[in-house]
């Protein structure tokens, strides 16, 4: 069954880091783009960040400088590395993958920010 599984969330203080997980199953892996986004209380999910197969990346402006995706060199672990971390990226978290057109989710990890 293809699948992503997020890890890493929990509760940071502001100004503090965590590094966010995804482990995707093969086809999920060779997709041609994945991305973190991110559903805080009340509001719509919204994108994070993206990484194209060949290593592009996009950034929310309100993360850029801040937040870093990657890929492990086999494409089968994404990452979303987060610094500088504030009180407004409380959310919870999704890795998200494609099936050819069909988008594929996480189930979501929480992410805390206390200030």
């Amino acid at each position: 069954q293809e699948r992503l599984v997020e890890s890493g969330g929990g509760l940071v203080q502001a100004g503090g880091s965590l590094r966010l997980s995804c482990a995707a199953s093969p086809r999920l892996s060779n997709s041609k783009i994945m991305a973190w986004h991110r559903q805080a209380p009340g509001k719509q999910r919204e994108l994070v960040a993206s990484i194209t197969a060949g290593g592009t990346t996009q950034y929310a402006d309100s993360v850029r400088g801040r937040f870093t995706i990657s890929k492990n060199r086999v494409g089968s672990t994404l990452y979303l590395q987060m610094n500088s971390l504030k009180p407004e990226d409380t959310a919870v978290y999704y890795c998200n993958s494609f099936l050819g057109v069909n988008a594929v989710w996480g189930q979501g990890t929480q992410v805390t920010v206390s200030s």
